[in-house]
Parts: C-alpha cells; structure tokens; sequence
C-alpha cells in the first residue's frame, strides 16, 4: 500500500509541475509551443511506466488460485 502511495503523490506532483508550466505558457511567460510537446511525451511515458509497475506488483500480490478456491469452499 506504501509503493501506491508513493506513485500516486508522485504523479501529482507532475501533474502540478506540467499544469504550472501550461498556466505560464498561456500567460506568455513561457514559450508554449516548445514546451507542450515535450511535457505531453513527458507525461505519456511516465504514466505508461507507473501503469506497468502497478500491473507487475498487482500480478505479484496476487493470492494463488488453489488458496482462494479453498477459502470459497
């Protein structure tokens, strides 16, 4: 439950950071264009390898199959 939380207050985190970076570039402070690209490549990877680290750790805790049919019965 620890490492879910870590990933969920992490990609907050860069949520926040890519939605001030969007609110700078509407204010003209920053130039948009460049960085949009960036950040949404940005955040498609990050999310694609916390959705992949959050499969493999669902596969792995896991109950076994034979243990949970036994605990239907």
């Amino acid at each position: 439950m620890k490492v879910k939380k870590i990933f969920a207050y992490s990609l907050s985190t860069l949520v926040f950071l890519f939605s001030l970076v969007a609110i700078l570039g509407i204010w003209d402070l920053v130039d948009i264009e460049f960085l949009l690209g960036r950040l949404f490549k940005s955040l498609m990877v990050i999310l694609a390898a916390a959705a992949v680290v959050v499969l493999i750790f669902s596969i792995l805790d896991r109950p076994d199959r034979k243990d949970h049919r036994e605990q239907e019965d």
